[in-house]
């Protein structure tokens, strides 16, 4: 038997060079460009900006005629501008989404969506999404949706790779979601609604990198370098301890009658504690499992958590309408 030579250092680098070369990146085939933007900006992730009617829902203004003609337009608006964040984002790290595993799929790190191409289109939809806002909504309405470009750009280019910080920046682009569509409208937005909007969206979040977190123990090359920063045991303190006051924060406003005594046929704002608390803790099964890496996907799929989740729509929606 013949004992194999130890490789030497150029050979070592020869190697190394070999098995992280970046892989060719294909021409595009005709017609794909239309499908490639939209792929890059990620449909399943529009079910996020449904957020946007939280505010008028709370303030039983939803059906109003002001906010049947906005809000289409404020999600679409909104869109356009997470669209733009994910095609600079991809564009930005095509080079080195072309070697992970997984990512190397995604239309621009393919190739068939060019970069520059990516970059100017994405571009567009950063400019032109405030300015429309300011001219057919309102100002506030722009300056918030140029905060939130502002902010998520941030995060791409260094944000995301600070401790904390980066939970608190996707949290306040889920907060801002819901924000704007009081904007819009001109809504007074209560403390009991920021608090428990707030907390119930870090929750999601801290699951979300716990998840990821426990699915990558273990394993090289983890898919957001900061989560080898991060411990399993910080990240399931942050989703407990953001559980906990959502869950408080909604119990202040369901109990908090504000001087007027309501007229309805049942309770519904106390007894829809009982949903949302169900809620919460349904969720977290999921996230203690280290499976709630992707929250839509767990929301949509659980049969269970969709049926509570309907539950407390209706109570909600009774108590807002003092039916």
């Amino acid at each position: 038997m013949t004992e194999t030579a130890p490789l030497t250092d150029t050979a070592r680098t020869a190697l190394h060079e070999q098995r992280t070369a970046r892989r060719p990146v294909p021409p595009p085939r005709p017609g794909s460009l239309p499908r490639g933007l939209l792929r890059t900006a990620r449909p399943k992730q529009w079910v996020k900006n449904v957020l946007v009617v939280a505010a008028p829902a709370a303030a039983g203004q939803l059906f109003s005629r002001q906010a049947v003609a906005r809000l289409p337009l404020v999600f679409a608006l909104f869109t356009a501008c997470a669209a733009a964040v994910y095609l600079i984002n991809d564009a930005r790290d095509a080079e080195a989404d072309r070697a992970h595993p997984t990512k190397c799929h995604r239309p621009v790190a393919a190739g068939q969506v060019p970069v520059p191409f990516a970059y100017a289109v994405g571009g567009a939809l950063a400019v032109f999404g405030p300015a429309l806002a300011a001219w057919l909504v309102s100002p506030v309405v722009a300056a918030l949706l140029t905060a939130y470009l502002g902010m998520q750009l941030a995060y791409c280019v260094s944000l995301k790779h600070v401790l904390v910080v980066d939970l608190v920046v996707v949290t306040t682009g889920f907060l801002m979601r819901a924000v704007i569509g009081g904007l819009a409208l001109g809504i007074p937005l209560s403390r009991w609604f920021l608090i428990t909007t707030g907390f119930g969206a870090l929750f999601m979040v801290a699951a979300k990198r716990y998840s990821e977190a426990v699915q990558m123990a273990g394993k090289a090359g983890a898919t957001r370098a900061l989560l080898t920063e991060y411990t399993t045991g910080y990240l399931r303190f942050v989703w407990q301890l953001a559980a906990g006051v959502a869950v408080l924060g909604y119990c202040l406003w369901a109990l908090e009658e504000g001087g007027v005594p309501h007229t309805s046929v049942l309770p519904w704002r106390q007894l829809s504690v009982i949903a949302f608390v169900l809620a919460i803790l349904r969720y977290a099964v999921f996230a203690d499992r280290g499976t709630a890496g992707e929250p839509e996907e767990v929301v949509l799929r659980d049969r269970a958590l969709a049926l509570i989740g309907l539950v407390w729509l209706a109570m909600y929606g009774l108590a807002v309408a003092n039916w």
